[in-house]
């Protein structure tokens, strides 16, 4: 057994790392704010049991990280904890600085301070892993994808925020020999993701009929990998990745974002068919471009492959047809967690 500080834990993505520890045996210990996109609903089926604990809490506080490695000894610290909405980057700048780069920080030193206390043996076993983004390359053109080797060339608040991250988990890995590592990942979806990003917010709108907004043309490009393939993928990292080094972990899936949104219709008028017969694509609306908005993205993940054995269990289609199925079973987490975030 071993014992992990998952950062962001009650979010999308730091949920399921969760989820999938605890069932392997490990004991968590959960660092979440909270904010409008943490929600503790998220660890329900684990809440009661001995291997999870969990502390609200900002990354920035030193104060309370400090205490969480004075109380525990942890094997491996896993930072999912981040502002990663595009979108709320761009109207409101502050809190990706603050949570991206100067909780990365705190957590960097007060990690750098424990593992200088530990045994020779306890020290050659620690980890630290950031959990980063492919944003952080920029954009491609139609061809190419992806790999550790990408020089960062971010186009959004959000995306500068993780590169600098990215920058100061290197930096202390060289200077100071902290053994940290790197994970880059494609778009996440999968069940509790909050209903802002594009899958879960086309799936809800879709099932209340309101529109479904498609920026520009439609005809951005992502690459998509299930959250619970990404999360084997980071466990993968931790156990067999090289210290100093990054991994891509991508879906190897890329579709437009019109594709995606006209397959979500496809898969609810057969599972969930209309009252009025229509199909659901009848909902889809052309809106203003985002800003910045990258063109492409794909994730070149064969160094994951080859080093440390990394292999999808979903492809696109079937994933997504699981994680549609989610939604339309757990309505009353979508109206919880959206109730929740009014509220922040």
């Amino acid at each position: 057994m071993k014992t992990y500080l998952v950062t962001g834990g009650a979010g999308f993505i730091g949920s399921t790392f969760v989820l999938q520890n605890i069932k392997a045996g490990h004991r968590v210990v959960v660092l979440d704010a909270l904010t409008y996109a943490g929600h503790k609903e998220n660890l329900l089926e684990v809440s009661d049991s001995s291997l999870f604990e969990f502390v609200k809490g900002d990354i920035c506080d030193a104060n309370l990280v400090r205490s969480l490695f004075e109380k525990t000894a942890f094997d491996a610290v896993v930072n999912f904890a981040a502002e990663s909405h595009v979108d709320r980057s761009i109207s409101g700048p502050a809190a990706f600085i603050q949570t991206n780069i100067l909780g990365t920080f705190n957590l960097l030193e007060n990690s750098l301070s424990y593992w200088k206390s530990l045994s020779e043996e306890k020290k050659s076993s620690f980890r630290y892993l950031q959990v980063s983004t492919d944003e952080v390359y920029g954009e491609l053109g139609e061809t190419g994808k992806f790999s550790e080797t990408t020089p960062y060339h971010p186009s959004s608040p959000y995306s500068s925020s993780k590169a600098g991250a990215d920058h100061l988990v290197r930096a202390w890995n060289k200077t100071f020999g902290l053994p940290a590592l790197i994970t880059n990942c494609s778009n996440n979806y999968g069940p509790r993701q909050f209903p802002e990003k594009l899958i879960p917010l086309m799936i809800h709108h879709a099932v209340t009929s309101k529109p479904l907004p498609v920026y520009g043309k439609g005809a951005n490009i992502r690459d998509w990998i299930h959250v619970e393939d990404h999360c084997r993928g980071i466990a993968l990292v931790l156990e067999k990745g090289k210290i100093g080094e990054t991994y891509c972990l991508g879906g190897n899936a890329e579709r437009t974002n019109l594709v995606v949104v006209q397959k979500i219709c496809e898969i609810l008028n057969r599972l969930l068919p209309r009252s009025d017969g229509k199909s659901y694509d009848f909902l889809i609306t052309y809106v203003t471009d985002r800003l910045g908005h990258d063109f492409r993205y794909a994730i070149d993940d064969s160094k994951a492959v080859k080093e440390v054995g990394f292999k999808r269990e979903y492809t696109f289609e079937s994933g997504l047809e699981a994680t549609i199925n989610w939604y339309l079973k757990n309505q009353k987490w979508i109206e919880a967690v959206l109730k929740n975030a009014k509220s922040k």
